[in-house]
């Protein structure tokens, strides 16, 4: 900051009087003409700190990259330090930070999922064949899951997906031009209507249905949050209900655990029903707000429901999209709201709980997609309706979301309760050819890896804790003689490695050592488990607490992968 020379001499000192050198301005300089582009780019958009990711992706869809220079003009335009900005940029994985005196990144990228069903499917062989065909100005890369299991190996030519890629159709699509997402069919706003759609939405607003009622079907059918966590949806909207206003809602879209797509297979398909959901929780809360959470790995979903809100009628809360940037991390509910405010997605301590202190610390109501997707289906048919579903003495219907080894992977809308076999045997239309069944996820990344002989057990909430293991989001990973399953563990680990957020070192330092510590021949298998149980013990949030349940499943139930590996 420059200074009135009659105020600097005011200040007399022992060097008073000499020649004084030119007056600089220090720190950062904005340059004009990234001033220039960033002014333009932003518009009239609001400068608001919650915005600041959404500005991110400007600059990154249009430049394909986010320069040194960009991220200072913009750190001017929303007066903020360039820290801020450049800490919140380089957080998540889908900015392509270009520091001062780096080289700019190719036009194009292609990015390939390496996680498990993927890599069992041929990732690698896919990776290799595109970096040495690729040619001069495409980058090749690897990506974490990107939600597309059920037709791996999946790669992302700019923002359109190849599922079931090779290389040939990877590089037809870069060389076509065809960087867009493809929409696919669904149930439009007029459809959904024609099938009786808004109408319980109609009935709650105009007080014809009580918000009690409402609440007591959700609870006499027992519906528990489907993202993972399982809480039980109306005792949830009880409680933010019960917290002073004003109040607030946000929806995790942010599915990224490895193996699960069921969020993205319900707003590609009939998204309304999910948006109505959503309206009905908001008007219980009485949510004036809501912000609606979606994974950048899903631009299909998020084009459609941007498509779909704008045909609403007016009325109602106001609802907000924001747009995640690649990190498995913000599918944690208190890192989704760090996130949702522009932030880096860090963990939260608790308490206080989101439903207390949640987004710009309002009582917040937080649910999964799939979640919301189901409210309408269960208070227009009943409670009984949805427990009438179900095996082994379990209630409702499950969302499974099936890869692998499997003659047809895809969700699998199935009864609570149904065991791997069945499921496999009566959805999946048995194993793929040539392979038999040797092992399986039942609950995506982090959920555990159990062996074919324990394929009796009921998949559902509770069911599995006592093996080490839970259901989650209901992912369900099919495994064949032809899979390594220590393999398996270590790809998995790396998973966690690379997504942990990095605040806490049980998590971020744990997950490393266990990678290293896994990829070699012989495992320590004492050393691991103490190393696991450290990550359980201290971790802050759920990635760390839950990351090493395949690595301690592979070893407590495959003893056949240690005969010769003994320390």
């Amino acid at each position: 900051m420059s200074h009135d020379v009659q105020t600097v001499r005011s200040f007399e000192h022992p060097g008073a009087g000499r020649k004084r050198a030119k007056s600089t301005s220090k720190g950062r300089q904005v340059d004009p003409q990234a001033a220039e582009e960033m002014a333009l780019l932003l518009g009239d958009r609001p400068r608001r700190r919650d915005l600041l990711i959404e500005h991110l992706h400007l600059i990154q869809d249009q430049y394909r990259q986010v320069s040194a220079a960009h991220l200072a003009a913009l750190a001017d335009e929303m007066k903020l330090s360039f820290a801020e900005v450049f800490e919140t940029a380089t957080f998540y994985a889908h900015f392509d930070v270009v520091k001062e005196g780096e080289p700019d990144i190719a036009p194009l990228t292609i990015r390939v999922c390496d996680s498990l069903t993927c890599a069992m499917l041929g990732a690698e062989k896919l990776l290799h064949e595109l970096e040495t065909s690729a040619g001069p100005g495409i980058r090749v890369v690897r990506a974490p899951c990107v939600g597309r299991c059920d037709t791996a190996p999946a790669a992302e030519v700019g923002h359109n997906f190849i599922d079931h890629a090779d290389a040939a159709k990877v590089l037809a699509a870069a060389k076509a031009g065809d960087t867009h997402a493809h929409l696919p069919k669904y149930v439009d706003y007029v459809a959904y209507l024609g099938g009786g759609g808004y109408q319980l939405l109609k009935r709650l607003r105009s007080g014809e249905l009580a918000k009690e009622d409402l609440l007591k079907a959700l609870d006499d059918a027992s519906l528990r949050g489907l993202g993972g966590a399982g809480f039980p949806t109306g005792r949830k909207w009880r409680a933010v209900l019960g917290e002073p206003g004003p109040r607030l809602m946000a929806i995790n879209g942010d599915e990224g655990e490895p193996g699960t797509f069921k969020d993205r297979y319900y707003l590609e398909t009939d998204p309304h029903r999910f948006i109505e959901g959503m309206l009905i929780g908001a008007h219980v809360v009485e949510a004036s707000e809501v912000y609606i959470y979606i994974r950048d790995e899903y631009p299909a979903s998020r084009e459609i429901l941007t498509r779909e809100i704008a045909k609403l009628p007016p009325g109602g809360p106001n609802l907000h999209m924001r747009r995640g940037a690649g990190a498995y991390i913000c599918g944690e509910e208190s890192s989704l709201l760090e996130s949702i405010e522009g932030k880096r997605g860090l963990p939260r301590h608790k308490p206080p709980y989101p439903f207390q202190v949640g987004l710009f610390g309002l009582p917040t109501l937080i649910n999964n997609v799939e979640t919301l997707w189901w409210v309408r289906d269960i208070v227009e048919q009943g409670a009984e309706w949805w427990k009438g579903h179900g095996r082994h003495d379990r209630q409702g219907l499950r969302s499974f979301s099936v890869s692998g080894r499997v003659k047809n992977p895809g969700m699998k809308l199935a009864p609570a309760g149904i065991t791997v076999r069945e499921l496999i045997d009566e959805y999946c239309g048995g194993m793929a050819d040539g392979h038999t069944f040797r092992a399986y996820l039942p609950g995506g990344a982090s959920g555990g890896i159990l062996p074919a002989s324990m394929d009796d057990i009921p998949l559902d909430f509770g069911t599995l804790e006592k093996y080490g293991c839970f259901i989650g989001s209901a992912a369900v990973m099919i495994l064949s003689d032809r899979d390594s399953v220590k393999g398996a563990a270590l790809n998995l680990m790396r998973f966690f490695e690379d997504e942990s957020c990095g605040q806490c070192t049980p998590c971020r330092v744990g997950t490393q050592k266990a990678a290293l510590l896994m990829q070699k021949p012989v495992w320590n298998r004492e050393l691991l488990d103490e190393l696991s149980q450290a990550m359980r013990d201290a971790s802050i949030c759920g990635l760390g607490q839950a990351a090493s349940n395949p690595l301690t499943t592979v070893i407590k139930y495959f003893p056949d992968e240690f005969k010769e590996a003994v320390e």
